[in-house]
Order: structure tokens, then C-alpha cells, then sequence
């Protein structure tokens, strides 16, 4: 196809700012799938999805449409997640357009997602197209969202296409833009094939399909093809372009986006930003931009019943089939038995894994307490990394200890500004700057660690704002911090899925926490139960389960008083055996309860 007659694009927002529901207009329009099989969020393939109202796996489309003025186009739209999580996703699907449209939501105006994702596509030198959605709302406030895209992003307000995604209105102008604004793709000298890999997807009868952007040359079936990366080869048994479902058409050519089927059994064979070119052909280098992607949040996963374990096993294998992403190996607690220990993107990834298994899988599991990554310098000057708390080196042999450190930006009503900036001093952030973006919204930038952020900080973040604050970070690196392994002991021996790795100004408060749900959840025994925090030899939190008691003394209504005290001394030393060789029970429901903060309970 003429490279003059295609546009790839696609679209960036905040979260809920209606991507999703404009990419139904703009399918919807070009009556590329009839109304009977349309549904609301065609892209998004997942319940999760759905129900959360994120996109988590990225969708590609082609859609035809013929302009103005006469010409029939090939629009390539490539759909991006929406979440902070899947930022590495996001880079990609970007680096595989031309163009992007920027969509703001005309009652919140410009978000911190917004900023950052504009700044992502300004990287990939893309045409920025700004949108305005959700004209219709009664609340929202064209004039100010202009000021906002004038005044934050540096671009002409008058440029923005306003449009309504729920009500259509707009898109023919939208559409109009895109054709006009949007530069065609450029075509490669070099005649070598190059094609980016921006996401795929498994298919249980197929094995992997991979999506691409043709950077230069075709891919055609039948072909042998290389990953630049792995240098590992396949011979490519179907290719074609995406019209919702998949449409072979046995070749994609320079400037197009499409998919290629070839026997690739895992997901985790194909890496997400990797180059592909022809093995009798190949291109001199790869495209630029490609990284492994890295977990930076740690949890174990353990089947409710121990019974359970192989199932399990089962559905974490297909769950990978599916998600390159997550990292698990195998992992075993006194506990809780056999189970996994996991690497998640974030939080939010950890919170659809956890959805997926048991939704798709139908498994209950229990998730040990999320940590990061921390880095600890031994005494022999040795440098390891430690996600797990069973893997802590002892005390005595650590030099020195490093946590991952994010920047945050914050972008608040000025009305919350008090309880955001205490929230974050709290949680141990570091202010870099703060600037008034106009005279209601005003922009935090945080230095703060990773493990703040993992217990309740987003939840609170929300709670003291009324919904209004927008959060986004990035990692910025490891630096130096005070870290303690806090052991949990009931009647003195530790409970291995219970230890946490903490800061040591918070150990206190983190032990004193979990003792308080464990005290709830524990049932009374025959025997006393002292449920203790500790860092190392050293007790930093208490409680007690008081024993159940019979009463000793009902038979003894009279009599010499020595007698009553015989009988409880008598009581006391079998309380005391059965302490010695009595097991405590520990609920499935009090892990479940240490995850939760105090204000859930």
C-alpha cells in the first residue's frame, strides 16, 4: 500500500479519561464489525478490564477510512494500557506510531498521567494531537481545560478536536485530524526487514501471535524470521492485520502494523520492544528502545489448602502463557507448605494476577505481604539483592542497605494540599518542587521510597483528596536506607510467611499492627499465647491471647484457703505442660488480616 495513505496512531490518557470509549466510536464508525457483535469496550478482553474500567493488555486495529477528499486511508490505532504499571507497554505501543492523540477529560482537565505519557510521546518525536472528551458532561469546563493544555503541555489550545465518546459527537472531526495532522510513515533506505514487536497474545491452538510495526521491508508467510535479541529463528505459518479478530492476508508490508503466527509455544520466547528481520536478510541493527523488563514488587502466593499445590502449579503455568511480565519460582513456608514466590510490575499488576487466579482458575490463594527488591552489601563486599524475608542475611554480616526510590508527582485541588503533603512527609517523601499549575490545581513532586507506597499510600492518597489527586512514578534508583527483619513469634518460635522486611523507624508500628490482627484472629487455647514482634533477639511488640479456663474452684464453697491455692498451682503447671507441647492454630484468615490496614478493619 501507498505509504502516503497510512496513519498510525494511537491514544494516551489518565486513567478514565474514556480511551476506551472513544476506540468504540472510531470502530463503531468505520462499520468494521456490524452492530449485532459490538459491545461496549471492544478492546478490552478481560472481565477485569471491564468491571475496573483499565486497559491492562494493550489491542491493535486497522481501520479504513476514506477521507474528505477522496482518498480511502488506512488508520493502524494501537490501544495502550492506561496504568503506571504497564509503562514499558505504553513505550512501545508509542514508538510503533507516528502520531498521538492526547485525550483529557473536560471536567478533571489535565492529570498527572496525562503530563507523563505527553512527555513519553514527545521522546518518540510523535505529532500530539489534543482531544478533549466528555463535552456532554454538564460539569465540564471547556475554556479551562484549554487554558490547561496552553498553560501545562505547551501546546495551541485552539488545535484540540472537542469530542463526546459516549454520544459520538465529534468523531467525523476527530477523524478528519487524525488524516491531516498525523505524518505518514517514512520509508527505510536500507530495504532490510525491520519490525518492532509492540505486544502478542497466546492462542491455545496456535501458540503466541505476535503484533508489529513494519519499520522496513515486509514479513510474508512462509518466511524464516529472527529476534535480534535471542537470535532464535521461526518460519512464519500465518500473517495478516487485525479487524478486531484476526485477518490473514499473507504479507504486511513497510509502514503497517500487524500479527504473525510461528509456532511460538510461550509468551516468554518473545520479548516486548525486541526487533524481528529475515534470517537469510538480516538488518545490520535493531530498533532503538529495547529493555527486559524488570518485577519491582514481591509477594509469595499459597493455596488456601495445602491439598491444592498442583493445581495451582497448573494455573500459575497458564497464567504465564499468557503474561511474559510475571516472574514466579517455587517457594515453601512452615506455615502455609509449597507455594510461589512472585514478581509483579506493581501493585495493580499484583491485584489482576491475584483476580485472574481466581476468576479463570477458580483457585483460592493467600498472598504474603508485597515487598520490593532491596540491595545489601555484605561484609566480604559482596552485593546481593533481597526481595524475600527468608533470605535476609543475618544482621552482624551487613555493611550497608539500599531500597528503590521512586519519584512521584501529585497533581491535587489546592484545597487538599495540607493532608497530601503530610501523607507524603509520613510516608518518608522528600518534596522536589511544587508549582501552582493554575489557581484551583497545584503539581507535587515527591522523592520517596517504593515500600511506602505499597501499604494503604494510594487508598489515603484518594481518602484525603475526595477521589481528585492523580498519582504517577518512576523509579529512579537504589539509595541508602535502615533496614530490619521483624519477626512475628507465637509462644516463641518465628513464623517464617509472617517476617517482614521494613525500615526500622516503621518496624514498631508494623509489628505492633500485625500483633493487634493476629490477637483478633487467633482463637483462645487451653494455654496462654504470646504473640510477640522481634528484630532479631530483641521483642519490639507484644500481645496476649488469654487461655481458656476451667473454672478449678467451683467444688471448693468453703475451707482453708491453702487449699484453693493448691488447686490453682495444680492448674497453672498443666497449663504449663500443655504450653510446652501444644500447637497453636493459626487461621488461613489471620494472613489474611495482617495484609489489611487498620482503617479496613
Amino acid at each position: 500500500m501507498d505509504l502516503s495513505l497510512i496513519r498510525n496512531f494511537c491514544i494516551v490518557a489518565h486513567i478514565d479519561h474514556g480511551k476506551s470509549t472513544l476506540a468504540d466510536r472510531l470502530i463503531q464508525k468505520a462499520k468494521i464489525i456490524d452492530d449485532r457483535q459490538f459491545q461496549n469496550q471492544i478492546l478490552d478482553s478481560m472481565d477485569i478490564e471491564r468491571e475496573r474500567g483499565i486497559t491492562i493488555k494493550s489491542q491493535a486495529v486497522t481501520i479504513p477510512y476514506t477521507a474528505k477528499d477522496g482518498k480511502t486511508y488506512e488508520l493502524n490505532f494501537v490501544d495502550t494500557p492506561g496504568h503506571v504499571d504497564f509503562s514499558y507497554e505504553v513505550s512501545r505501543a508509542i514508538a510503533s506510531c507516528e502520531g498521538a492523540l492526547l485525550l483529557i477529560d473536560a471536567a478533571q482537565g489535565i492529570e498527572s498521567q496525562t503530563l507523563s505519557n505527553m512527555y513519553l510521546a514527545l521522546e518518540h518525536d510523535l505529532e500530539i494531537v489534543p482531544v478533549i472528551n466528555k463535552i456532554d458532561l454538564p460539569s465540564a469546563d471547556i475554556p479551562s481545560v484549554k487554558q490547561q493544555i496552553e498553560h501545562d503541555l505547551g501546546l495551541d489550545p485552539e488545535t484540540a478536536v472537542l469530542v463526546s465518546a459516549k454520544q459520538g459527537t465529534g468523531v467525523d472531526e476527530l477523524f478528519e485530524a487524525i488524516v491531516n495532522r498525523i505524518p505518514a510513515p517514512t520509508h527505510d533506505e536500507s530495504g532490510k526487514t525491520r519490525a518492532l514487536i509492540f505486544d502478542c497474545h497466546y492462542d491455545p491452538y496456535r501458540g503466541v501471535v505476535v503484533h508489529v510495526r513494519i519499520f522496513g521491508g515486509s514479513i510474508k508467510t512462509g518466511q524464516t524470521i529472527r529476534f535480534m535479541s535471542s537470535g532464535s529463528e521461526y518460519k512464519i505459518e500465518e500473517c495478516g492485520i487485525f479487524k478486531i479478530k484476526l485477518d490473514p492476508t499473507g504479507e504486511v508490508s513497510e509502514g503497517g502494523v500487524g500479527y504473525f503466527i510461528a509456532g511460538i509455544k510461550t509468551v516468554s520466547d518473545v520479548r516486548v520492544g525486541d526487533t524481528v528481520t529475515l534470517a537469510d536478510d538480516p538488518a545490520e541493527k535493531p530498533l532503538d528502545g529495547f529493555k527486559e523488563v524488570k518485577p519491582v514488587v514481591f509477594s509469595s502466593i499459597y493455596p488456601m489448602d495445602t491439598n491444592d499445590y498442583d493445581e495451582l502449579r497448573d494455573s500459575m503455568e497458564k497464567l504465564k502463557l499468557n503474561d511474559a511480565s510475571l516472574i514466579y519460582e517455587k517457594d515453601s513456608s512452615i506455615a502455609l507448605g509449597h507455594g510461589f514466590r512472585c514478581g509483579f510490575l506493581g501493585l495493580l499488576h499484583l491485584e489482576v494476577v491475584q483476580e485472574r487466579l481466581e476468576r479463570d482458575f477458580n483457585q483460592s490463594v493467600i498472598f504474603t505481604a508485597p515487598s520490593v527488591r532491596y540491595s545489601v552489601t555484605l561484609s566480604s563486599g559482596e552485593e546481593i539483592f533481597v526481595d524475600n524475608p527468608a533470605d535476609y542475611p543475618e544482621q552482624n554480616r551487613i555493611v550497608e542497605s539500599k531500597e528503590p526510590f521512586i519519584k512521584a508527582s501529585i497533581i491535587s485541588p489546592s484545597t487538599y494540599l495540607g493532608s497530601i503533603i503530610a501523607l507524603c512527609t509520613e510516608k518518608r517523601g522528600t518534596q522536589t518542587n511544587m508549582q501552582y499549575l493554575d489557581t484551583k490545581r497545584v503539581e507535587l513532586t515527591y522523592e520517596m521510597p517504593l515500600a511506602e507506597v505499597l501499604f494503604d499510600f494510594y487508598d489515603r492518597l484518594k481518602s484525603y483528596s475526595r477521589g481528585y489527586a492523580s498519582f504517577d512514578y518512576d523509579i529512579i534508583g537504589y539509595r541508602p536506607t535502615e533496614l530490619v527483619k521483624i519477626d512475628i513469634l507465637l509462644n516463641g518460635k518465628p513464623v517464617d510467611a509472617l517476617s517482614q522486611l521494613s525500615f526500622k523507624g516503621n518496624a514498631y508500628d508494623r509489628a505492633r499492627h500485625v500483633c493487634e490482627m493476629l490477637k483478633e484472629e487467633i482463637s483462645r487455647h487451653q494455654f496462654k499465647i504470646a504473640i510477640q514482634g522481634a528484630i532479631g533477639s530483641q521483642i519490639i511488640a507484644r500481645e496476649t491471647v488469654n487461655p481458656v479456663r476451667k473454672d478449678v474452684l467451683a467444688k471448693c464453697y468453703g475451707g482453708d484457703v491453702t487449699r484453693k491455692r493448691k488447686l490453682l498451682e495444680k492448674q497453672k503447671e498443666g497449663k504449663k505442660r500443655m504450653k510446652m507441647i501444644g500447637e497453636v492454630e493459626l487461621p488461613q484468615s489471620a494472613f489474611l488480616a495482617v495484609l489489611k490496614t487498620k482503617d479496613e478493619n
